[in-house]
């Protein structure tokens, strides 16, 4: 047998990468320079086991700290969507809704003829404003101590007009004791009016944190956008190697977990974008003082700003399972040609 013939045998025997063994890859090259790398095996040595390992820690670590990323962004986003929704914009529109009935009080009081009817029913919804406004808890122990204040200086307010209300129209007590109910009304320092103006200066700002897209997270999500950009293309590098060294066209695993970090990621900047939509318009409908009619149109509308943020909330559940997901769709689609190579990572 001649020695060409027996030459052609032998290479028609070996691993079609080690009858011709290929070159590092760039990526491969690049990252030759990180500690702790194994070193290459020698020239002429097959380099298929170590691409693939190399792209299999590649693409699970990326998905790892992509999952992670996701994760803080989106709960970054839609974690004041729910306390917004059931207790800070309620509470700034029971306070307003407090002080607009007092100022109604008020008038009532003073009118020629006062009306004892009115001011008692505009006394009841200011209590039960104030009510619904610290089931809110609104300000935590302190604004709770001040709307229990609020609540005791109304009594006194409504004993002095009531009071007044017994006396003659032009008797001198019945003006006594309605300037002492205006004073406990208005009183720059310790009034009625100026406490719950604090208050509501507080809940405000509360309404202003929870619905602000600061620097921290547009940095988050400007990571996430990286890391997704990163993401995409290692499995598209991954995808290019495996065609050219097993020349198979694609794999269906990585193209899987391709299609399902695009439409994971789209749904949830979608949902994100929608969330912080609606808690900006709160804000906007929340941050100056309402009134009558004004303070029900507030309540429709913030109500319909903020639906749904609870199911969208709910969704932060999906970013670990999707992660979950598209590691176990990039282990499976490189774990059986690890297998075929008999390799084990050390």
């Amino acid at each position: 047998m001649s020695t060409a013939h027996e030459a052609h045998t032998i290479r028609g025997t070996l691993p079609r990468d080690t009858a011709a063994p290929a070159g590092p890859t760039r990526l491969s090259r690049l990252l030759d320079h990180v500690p702790g790398r194994r070193s290459r095996p020698p020239d002429g040595g097959s380099t298929t086991a170590r691409e693939l390992a190399l792209r299999r820690r590649l693409l699970l670590g990326l998905t790892a700290v992509l999952t992670l990323c996701l994760f803080v962004s989106y709960e970054g986003v839609h974690g004041d969507a729910d306390p917004l929704r059931t207790s800070s914009a309620p509470a700034v529109l029971a306070i307003d809704t407090a002080q607009h009935a007092l100022d109604q009080a008020q008038r009532e009081a003073t009118a020629t003829p006062p009306s004892t009817s009115g001011f008692q029913e505009q006394i009841s919804v200011a209590a039960q404003s104030l009510a619904v406004a610290a089931s809110d808890d609104v300000g935590g122990p302190a604004g709770r101590q001040a709307l229990q204040t609020v609540a005791g200086l109304i009594t006194v307010y409504t004993g002095m007009v009531q009071k007044a209300q017994l006396e003659t129209e032009s008797g001198v007590l019945r003006d006594a004791y309605l300037r002492y109910a205006k004073s406990v009304l208005d009183d720059k320092d310790s009034g009625i009016t100026p406490r719950l103006n604090q208050l509501q200066r507080e809940q405000r700002g509360v309404v202003k944190r929870q619905t602000s897209f600061g620097w921290v997270l547009r940095l988050a999500w400007g990571v996430v956008a990286l890391l997704v950009l990163a993401l995409a293309a290692a499995l598209l590098e991954t995808q290019v190697f495996l065609r050219r060294r097993f020349r198979r066209r694609y794999s269906r695993q990585l193209l899987a977990a391709g299609a399902l970090m695009v439409a994971g990621v789209a749904t949830l900047v979608l949902f994100s974008v929608w969330t912080h939509g609606g808690m900006a318009d709160t804000r906007g409908l929340l941050d100056r003082s309402l009134s009558g009619r004004g303070v029900t149109d507030a309540r429709q509308q913030t109500a319909s700003h903020l639906a749904h943020t609870g199911f969208r909330a709910a969704a932060t559940l999906w970013i670990f399972i999707g992660g979950l997901l598209l590691m176990l769709l990039a282990e499976t689609g490189l774990r059986q040609h690890i297998n075929d190579y008999r390799f084990r990572p050390q």
